[in-house]
């Protein structure tokens, strides 16, 4: 693919992201997922903010809202937050080694899921288990095969 239609690229994997967010697995695999679509977004934002920006964090948040059927704009707040941050240190990132990258998917990842733990603790929800946060790591461990993933869509061949 070209760098000539880069939002319609970044709309096409982000929609294959939330699939893969959303793909029913069992129990002690679910633990272990990855939040698929929040490191499409970051990536998207850290390489080309200007093609997606904040709404494509808002709205990918909450078609992630719709599907998992938690609290509408729960997901669109902390993703757009989380995405705000990427653009606005996305040339400070680009510049730095994956090991340093993934450093910092680690701690957007750690804010995105405080976010939501607070939400669900002021809206009345109950609180979950600490098996909540391994998101976190194990989206900084893929974070490199994120970037050599994505990294091809971005590239002209």
């Amino acid at each position: 693919m070209s760098d000539r239609h880069p939002r319609l690229i970044v709309l096409t994997t982000t929609i294959i992201a939330l699939v893969f967010t959303v793909l029913p697995l069992p129990t002690w695999l679910a633990i272990v997922r990855p939040a698929f679509l929040v490191l499409t977004v970051l990536y998207w934002s850290i390489m080309i903010p200007r093609a997606g920006g904040l709404l494509l964090g808002y709205a990918s948040g909450l078609a992630l809202d719709v599907f998992q059927g938690s609290l509408l704009g729960e997901h669109g707040l902390a993703l757009a937050f989380v995405t705000y941050l990427a653009i606005r240190l996305h040339l400070l990132m680009r510049a730095k080694p994956l090991f340093e990258q993934s450093l910092f998917v680690f701690a957007a990842l750690m804010v995105y899921e405080f976010l939501l733990w607070v939400i669900d603790g002021w809206s009345g929800h109950p609180l979950s288990t600490p098996t909540r946060w391994v998101h976190a790591f194990t989206g900084a461990l893929i974070w490199p095969l994120v970037v050599g993933i994505l990294g091809r869509f971005r590239t002209s061949r």
